[in-house]
């Protein structure tokens, strides 16, 4: 994982990737309010110095990741997982071949 950046960015990366995980009604997941509530109630005010700022700076940005890895993950998944056994004759079609043909038009 690279520099953590702006805060308000890894918010909105965050947001971002769970709308994507959430689909359309990712606004009522409590992962959203959660996300929400932990980022307000650790900002720095000119009240108080959070300590934990940091802490959640970082975690957040590790979950990011992983949601991300996931998310990609998945696609390559879908792109590159085989779809079942093929016949060779197939196979042979996929790399540029042709099966002999078999006497007696068994092939």
């Amino acid at each position: 994982m690279a520099a953590l950046g702006a805060p308000l960015r890894t918010l909105r990366a965050l947001l971002r990737e769970l709308r994507h995980a959430g689909g359309r009604h990712y606004r009522d997941s409590p992962a959203y309010r959660h996300v929400l509530a932990a980022f307000r109630a650790h900002r720095v005010t000119s009240e108080k110095l959070c300590r934990a700022q940091q802490e959640l700076h970082f975690q957040a940005a590790t979950y990011l990741c992983l949601l991300r890895s996931v998310r990609e993950h998945e696609a390559l998944h879908r792109e590159y997982h085989g779809k079942g056994e093929r016949s060779p004759e197939e196979v042979a079609g996929l790399v540029g071949f042709r099966l002999p043909q078999q006497p007696g038009g068994k092939g």
